[in-house]
């Protein structure tokens, strides 16, 4: 096996140097090269500190390193954690502008004076039925809701069209509608008038009311004539024909439709 081994003692000194501490290189080092091509270093003493001293110097180091990189990675994760939750908290504050927005737009789109005219007069007429406080029962009041919920539906589909064909109009007269200020498009207003008109009628055929579902359709039908630009349509052009339209629904249709509708449905006897 071969070996080199170095001394400090034998290392040439410049004149004037100083010489090599033995505290900083063990007295007596040797590299040697064994048998499978691995080269491994050995010490012997001398003088000077012992190997010990040096081996505990060196693993006082090593520690002092581990735990300056554990520290470090604590305090990158405890970071990285913060950095995390900023983004949840913006993309939940995000989510619910949006949703807010959104129901707003809404709100403006099916003209909640109309809605809540409409339901006032359908409770109003509905109690003319009710003869003494009894009949103020479940039955009373699920004919009441299901007559307010599909009059309500075909309420937003009539207000819809209506703003469906008065874009450019309400560009000037009402510019916070959906429709006039962009933030529904045309395609977005026709979905939305096309549910409600659907659920309208299929409430009203569902419950299997005549006077019902009859007082759906004919709103349907003058709602649909009094918006909608089609020859000999758009009614709303000529005063007298537009008035006839509303007075027809508010003061006959609601009245009398909405009254028969809670006699049949047995909830007044």
């Amino acid at each position: 096996m071969d070996a080199l081994r170095l001394r400090p003692s034998l290392l040439p000194v410049r004149p004037g140097a100083a010489r090599p501490r033995d505290h900083f290189l063990p007295p007596c080092c040797s590299i040697q090269r064994n048998g499978e091509g691995r080269i491994c270093f050995s010490s012997q003493r001398t003088q000077g500190p012992t190997l010990h001293h040096h081996q505990k110097f060196f693993e006082w180091k090593s520690s002092y390193c581990r735990i300056s990189h554990r520290s470090l990675n604590t305090s990158v994760n405890a970071s990285g954690q913060q950095l995390q939750s900023e983004p949840e908290t913006h993309d939940s504050t995000t989510i619910w502008r949006a949703i807010s927005s959104s129901l707003d737009a809404f709100y403006r789109f099916s003209r909640p004076h109309t809605v809540i005219g409409t339901a006032l007069s359908i409770v109003s007429v509905s109690l003319l039925a009710v003869q003494s406080l009894s009949d103020i029962s479940p039955l009373f009041l699920t004919g009441l809701l299901e007559a307010v919920v599909a009059a309500l539906f075909m309420n937003i589909y009539i207000v819809g069209l209506n703003q469906l064909f008065d874009i450019e109009i309400d560009k000037v007269n009402k510019p916070t509608l959906p429709l006039a200020s962009g933030e529904y498009t045309l395609a977005t207003g026709v979905a939305i008038v096309s549910v409600f008109a659907a659920m309208s009628f299929g409430l009203g055929w569902a419950v299997g009311s005549q006077p019902l579902f009859w007082a759906l359709f004919i709103s349907f039908v003058l709602g649909t004539a009094y918006s909608i630009n089609l020859p000999y349509l758009r009614w709303k052009r000529f005063a007298v024909v537009a008035a006839l339209c509303i007075l027809a629904v508010r003061a006959v249709i609601v009245q009398l439709a909405f009254f028969l509708h809670i006699q049949e449905t047995g909830s007044v006897f």
